[in-house]
């Protein structure tokens, strides 16, 4: 199944980490702005997609040299860019989704983009904000996180609690607990080896693990 790598306007924060993310038949997206990413790589998107107002004329000329599609909508619109380009890459029907920089600039965006995630209809889909460094995902039953010994691994609770919280391989571990939206119970644990385990009895759990 390919995989979809969506780059948004965010920051960064290593090009080699995010290079590392990369396979060879991967799908690229440039949500707006975003585009830079792909090009910071040597890379060329396939589509790319937005109002196009933080697309530089430059990046943009590069893409109309290269035949990149290019999706233009109006400045006023009800979407982020991010959104568009999501709804564009479920047309690929891909198994996987990668949101590449969606996350550091602005919080009102950091935040919307990590809402995106939670999306109902994408619960199917493996979909997750990684920029190799930190990734983010929401778990709904079940997931599993993978790294290396000493990475970081929060479990914030989304909009209300969530139930029935079980992890394994993680430092400090949780058995049948609850952890609430106003509390920071599951905050900044560490994996004990390269996978841990979490599930969930109820809620919507949102996952974040930081790469040392």
């Amino acid at each position: 199944m390919p995989r979809v790598l969506i780059f948004a306007n965010g920051q960064l924060p290593n090009l080699d980490s995010a290079r590392a993310l990369l396979r060879a038949d991967d799908i690229l997206i440039g949500a707006d702005g975003g585009t830079r990413h792909i090009f910071a790589l040597g890379l060329s998107p396939r589509l790319i997609v937005g109002d196009l107002d933080s697309l530089t004329d430059s990046d943009k000329a590069k893409a109309i040299a290269e035949n990149v599609q290019i999706v233009k909508y109006p400045r006023d619109k009800n979407e982020t860019d991010l959104e568009l380009a999501i709804q564009h890459a479920r047309e690929f029907a891909p198994e996987t989704i990668l949101v590449v920089a969606a996350l550091g600039n602005r919080l009102d965006q950091t935040l919307a983009n990590l809402a995106l995630l939670s999306e109902p209809s994408l619960a199917a889909l493996n979909l997750r904000a990684n920029d190799g460094v930190e990734e983010a995902f929401f778990c709904q039953e079940q997931a599993e996180v993978r790294g290396r010994r000493g990475d970081l691994v929060s479990l914030i609770p989304w909009g209300d609690a969530v139930e029935g919280v079980r992890t394994n391989g993680l430092k400090w571990p949780l058995s049948d607990e609850t952890l609430y939206p106003h509390k920071t119970r599951g905050v900044s644990n560490e994996l004990l080896d390269e996978t841990a385990s979490i599930a969930i009895r109820s809620g919507l759990l949102l996952i974040v693990h930081r790469r040392l």
